[in-house]
This record gives structure tokens, sequence and C-alpha cells, in this order.
């Protein structure tokens, strides 16, 4: 097979998948919006089953619904009829995800679910099957084809299934206002997690205050700079309100400006109402003011007052960048 062939199938294929995405829209109806309304407003959590390459969608449905504010779990369709349907408790919706609706296990489980009086939602690609039928609500998945050239391995199918079920998640977390703050604590971990928690305030502590005044001399700017290690300092003026800030580069250009260096003082260096941020702001926000300015200090100040630098070490450091 030549390359130019295996480019085709592959093209073909993704074709496939996005036409497959496409059909999905005048699926979604009232049906969809019934179930939002169903799973916001149940007292338990949401549990998810299936069997087969449905199951491995399920799972993932499971996860991206947890980690967006609705509590969730997955019970195997051939697992919960051999005992783990204890799982399902009083007040819990159950979907049931199927591209035929009409295995076995989801014969002998339905009925099961329907006398502990759960509601069923039958995420589902035929329309007529056994699950459609006696399910309370219906999420339609139905697809012209499978992108297997034999029209047997689940592909198309399960890309649809996989895509509804991200809309039930974006979906809830809109009707569930759920938003940064609320993402932030079930993600606290990763990258991810500190852009949406870590803080300018959770860095700048941890590196020296380099400061210099007004009409220190040159001398004075250069060794603090050395001393600190951060590549700047601070320079205060009356009341020791934040002034001003000198960097590597402000001496660089200084000394390419052929200066006389006899009396310079930091003032003469320093370029004036540096940008500050707060310990309250977040680290991505001083990320992307660094990289607006081209920078790679921000001060840090409250009311005015000189707290600490943060530099783009710090934000690397932390896996922000």
């Amino acid at each position: 097979m030549t390359n130019q062939q295996i480019i085709d199938i592959a093209k073909r294929t993704v074709d496939q998948q996005s036409t497959a995405i496409r059909d999905l829209l005048p699926l979604i109806g009232n049906g969809f919006a019934e179930a939002i309304h169903e799973i916001n407003n149940c007292k338990g959590r949401v549990v998810i089953s299936g069997i087969g390459k449905s199951a491995i969608v399920g799972q993932k449905i499971v996860a991206t619904l947890n980690s967006t504010g609705t509590p969730s779990l997955f019970m195997h369709t051939a697992d919960a009829i051999h005992g783990d349907i204890g799982m399902v408790q009083q007040g819990d919706v159950v979907i049931i995800v199927s591209k035929s609706g009409e295995g076995p296990e989801i014969k002998v489980l339905i009925p099961l679910i329907k006398n502990f009086g759960n509601t069923i939602i039958a995420m589902v690609g035929q329309a007529g099957s056994f699950l459609a039928t006696n399910a309370d609500i219906i999420l339609d998945t139905t697809v012209s084809g499978e992108a297997c050239p034999n029209n047997l391995a689940p592909t198309t199918s399960t890309t649809a299934q996989m895509v509804l079920g991200d809309a039930l998640a974006i979906c809830l977390m809109e009707v569930k206002g759920f938003g940064p703050g609320d993402f932030a604590k079930f993600h606290p971990g990763g990258m991810l997690g500190k852009k949406l928690y870590l803080r300018v305030g959770d860095l700048y502590p941890q590196n020296e205050k380099p400061v210099v005044k007004e009409n220190d001399g040159l001398k004075e700017v250069i060794i603090e700079i050395t001393k600190k290690r951060l590549g700047a300092t601070v320079v205060l003026g009356e009341g020791d309100k934040i002034s001003g800030i000198i960097t590597d580069g402000d001496l660089r250009r200084m000394l390419e400006r052929n200066l006389s260096l006899n009396g310079l003082v930091a003032k003469d260096i320093m370029t004036a109402d540096p940008k500050c941020l707060s310990g309250d702001d977040l680290a991505v926000d001083a990320l992307d003011l660094m990289r607006k300015k081209n920078i790679s200090q921000l001060v840090v100040s409250e009311n005015s007052m000189y707290k600490g630098i943060i530099h783009i070490h710090d934000l690397i450091r932390e896996g922000i960048i």
C-alpha cells in the first residue's frame, strides 16, 4: 500500500467521523434538555453503564462529569447483573450507553433498575431497540455507518457517544454555574490546577527582596542586583513608595548611551512606574503580562507598598509555562 493510499484512508476516516458528529445536531432536542434537567435535579449521582466499547466511552463520560461538578460512577452492564447493581442508590439517575440497545445483559438489567424506581436515560443508536423503548429519556446517537471498512468495528458510533457525553457535561456545567473556582477544586494537581489556583502571593515570598533608594549610587544598584540574583531591583522614593525598577537591561542600555557614570543615581537609570501585581493575582495572569510587555520580572505591591518581585523563572519552576 502506498503512502498516498494510507493518507487517503486516514482522511476518509476523519471525514466520516466528522460527518457523524454533524449528524448529531438534528437529533439533539427536548429529550436532551429533559435529561439535563433530570440529572441536575436528582438527589443522587449519575450511574453510567455500558458493555464493550460503550463501557469505555461510559468511563470517559463519568470522568468528565466528575471533574465538572456532577458526581458520577461507572457500572459495567455485565457486572451489574452479577451484584454490582447494588451500587445504584435511591435518587440516582442511570444512563445506559449502547449502540444496538439489544444486548442480553441490557434486557436483564433494565427491569431490575425499573424495580428500584430510578430514571433510565438511554444513550442509544437504534430508536426502536429494547433499551430505547424501555427508557424514560432517549439520547439518540444513531450513525449512518461505522468508519470500519466492514461496518463492524465501533468507530463513528463511539465517537457520537463520546461527543454527546461531552455535551451533557458542558450543559450541566452551564446549568450549575460551574466556574473556574469550582474547576480548581477538582483539578488541584498538575499544570492545569496551578493555572487555576496558583497566585503571585504563593511565589514572591520565596525570592529575595532587592531594593535601593532613588539617590543610591550606581555601585549600590549593581551590588543589589547581583546579590539578590533576580536581575532587577526596585527603587523606593519618599515614604518607601515604589518609584521605579532597574533591570539588567536598563544597565546595559545606560552603558550603550555612553553616558558619564559619574554622579549617576538610581532615579537616573530606573524605569518609572513599573508594572505591578498584587499577591492575589493569578500566576498565569503574571505570565500573560510578562509576555505582553516582553519583560522577565514583575513587582508585587499592596497599596503602593513594595512586597517583592516575581520572576519568569518562578513560573517555569512551577510548570505554568
